[in-house]
């Protein structure tokens, strides 16, 4: 097995460590999940160019790595969903989630007809842009709850009631967005017509 497929199994391996951490109330255990979830997503970052730079591209790759991204932003989403201080509701969770579907269903789809589905850009910021709003929410759920610092009343509702729900919002526009520019694109394999 290849280096980027050994990166690539070790993300799929830390997702439940993640999650055990999220949920299991010990000293520091957000900081833990935190330093888990960024240990990940620089997997994800590694793999990808590994395997391009030195011609590594194998179809277990292929299946796996995409999986492996999208268990573990929607294994964060869903936690987030149960902790009070991210005030994220169900709705965006499942707006991202469709959309994962409906994006690995069009791969499927353009695959079958030999076509490779490259990530465009609005894939990319909505990627980049989850990862961003996933990594401030564990930050500020360690600062708030494995640090206990003494943060202002002011401060601590405006990023528990703005600045995360803003985030998680533009994350889930970006989804919306990018969504619709690959269903766009690829309407001809799905259309009813044919």
């Amino acid at each position: 097995m290849n280096l980027p497929n050994k990166l690539t199994l070790l993300r799929v391996f830390l997702i439940p460590f993640f999650l055990l951490f999220m949920y299991w109330n010990m000293p520091f255990h957000y900081l833990i999940a935190f330093v888990i979830f960024a240990g990940a997503s620089i997997t994800d970052a590694l793999d990808g160019k590994i395997a391009r730079k030195h011609n590594l591209v194998t179809n277990f790759g292929k299946f796996l790595d995409p999986l492996a991204d999208k268990v573990l932003v929607i294994s964060a989403l869903t936690v987030f969903v149960e902790i009070p201080e991210i005030k994220m509701g169900a709705v965006p969770l499942i707006i991202i989630s469709a959309r994962e579907f409906m994006v690995s269903g069009l791969r499927l789809l353009a695959a079958d007809s030999g076509i490779v589905v490259a990530a465009g850009i609005w894939g990319k910021l909505k990627t980049a842009f989850t990862m961003v709003s996933i990594v401030v929410a564990l930050v500020w759920l360690s600062i708030c709850r494995d640090f206990d610092f003494s943060i202002s009343d002011g401060i601590k509702n405006a990023i528990d009631n703005i600045v995360i729900p803003v985030l998680i919002w533009i994350s889930t526009a970006l989804t919306i967005i990018s969504g619709c520019v690959y269903l766009k694109g690829y309407w001809h394999l799905i259309d009813s017509d044919k």
